[in-house]
Order: C-alpha cells, then structure tokens, then sequence
C-alpha cells in the first residue's frame, strides 16, 4: 500500500460529513459509503428503507454478524479501489470504536481521521430543515443517544487526527478542509 492515503470522515449525524464527503468525491477521490453497506444489505434483503427500519437494522446485522460487519465490508471495497491503481480513498461514515480499531490496524499509516463537529443547537436546527431525512428534536436526540450508546460512535470522533468546525458557511468548511488535505499531501 506505499503511497496511498485513506481519509476517513467521522461526525455525528448532521455534522456535514456529507459536505466534507462531497467536496473530496468532486476532486475525483472515490469513496467508500459505510451506511451504503446497511443500504444496500437491506435492499438485498427485501427491508423498506426507512428511518426506523435502519436503525433496528444496524444494531441488528451487527447483533448478529458482530460489530464488524460494516468494516469487513467496507474494507474489502477499499482493497479493491487500491487494487484498480487507486491512491487516495475517502471512508464516509465510520461509527465504532470497533470499526476504528480495524480500519487502523488494516491501513495502518495509510489512514487519517478527520472528524467533522458543530455546535448541537446550529446541528439540530440543520438536521430539522435538510431535505434529506430531516428529523425533530427528539428524533435527533434518540438518534444521538442511541449511536454513542449502541453503536460506539463516539470514540473515533474523540481520537480524530484532525477537527473541522462546521458552525459557518459550506466554504469554510472547504477552505479548512483544503488546509488538512494540503498539510498531509493527500
């Protein structure tokens, strides 16, 4: 793996990892979409997509495949893109302190974390209004609840190697992210 790099993009749910994961796939970096994993899982498997349904879903695959469902998947994808030629990869949407755990025991230098933080008032009333799966006060809060608790999400946002404060506009988010990315030659 000499030379290539892996981004991986970490934040609570409406943070602006889209934001972050959108502006480098619009470099021509390719990504590799975890919650694409449950998606399209649940798909194979005939399951309505829906809000609840994803969320029994992830806690379930992972009840029942391990924590390391997602990773294996996940990982298996990157190794493919690095064995096209790739050399600069972005993982959207890492969850779990397990997850982490393997990703950096798999890539090892290769991987760099950038974890993507708002303020939770300025996050909720973003969430509220996305026209995306919006969700209200209370439906964002058992979320948050429910992925720091279940799913772990909080530790790869703790050890991030680099923060990027999405409290202003989409290019500050660029300007800083451009910072980042120059400063590790990705």
């Amino acid at each position: 793996m000499e030379n290539v790099k892996i981004l991986a993009i970490v934040g609570m749910s409406g943070s602006g990892k889209s934001v972050v994961v959108d502006y480098l796939t619009s470099k021509g970096y390719p990504k590799v979409y975890f919650g694409g994993m449950i998606l399209n899982e649940m798909k194979r498997r005939g399951i309505e997509i829906t809000p609840d349904n994803e969320k029994q879903f992830r806690e379930q695959i992972r009840e029942k495949e391990g924590n390391d469902w997602v990773v294996k998947q996940a990982i298996a994808e990157t190794k493919d893109l690095i064995a096209a030629g790739q050399k600069r990869i972005v993982l959207d949407g890492v969850y779990s302190w397990t997850e982490y755990k393997i990703l950096k025991k798999e890539f090892q230098k290769a991987l760099t974390f950038i974890a993507v933080i708002v303020d939770k008032k300025l996050r909720y009333d973003r969430v509220a209004k996305r026209p995306v799966r919006p969700f209200d006060a209370s439906a964002i809060r058992e979320r948050d609840r429910s992925e720091i608790e279940n799913l772990e999400k909080g530790g790869p946002i703790v050890i991030a190697d680099y923060y990027i404060l999405n409290n202003g506009t989409i290019k500050d988010v660029q300007d800083n992210l451009d910072k980042i990315l120059k400063e590790i030659e990705f």
